[in-house]
C-alpha cells in the first residue's frame, strides 16, 4: 500500500508538469483556453504548474538518492556540530 502512495504522490506532480506544458504550448499557438483571461496569463500559469511539478520530482528523487547515500560528497548531509559560543 505504502509503495502506491509513493507513486501517487509521483504521478500527480507528472500530470500538474504536463498540464504546465500543455498551457504553454496552446499559448505558442495562439489557443486560450476557457479559464484564462489572455495569453500571457496562460502561458504564465504554464510556466508556473511546469516549474512546480518538475521541482516536486527533483526533490523527490534528490531526497531519496541523499537517504541511500547516492549523491555528490558536497550533497550529502553535514553532521550537526555543538557550537561552544
Amino acid at each position: 500500500m505504502l509503495r502506491f502512495i509513493a507513486l501517487m504522490l509521483l504521478v500527480l506532480p507528472c500530470v500538474i508538469a504536463g498540464y504546465g506544458i500543455k498551457l504553454m504550448r496552446d499559448t505558442i499557438m495562439q489557443e486560450l483556453l476557457f479559464p484564462w483571461p489572455s495569453l500571457a496569463i496562460q502561458f504564465l500559469a504554464g510556466f508556473i504548474l511546469f516549474v512546480a511539478g518538475f521541482s516536486f520530482i527533483g526533490g523527490f528523487i534528490f531526497h531519496r538518492d541523499r537517504k541511500n547515500g547516492k549523491v555528490a560528497p558536497r550533497f550529502q548531509k553535514r553532521p550537526k556540530q555543538d557550537n561552544p559560543h
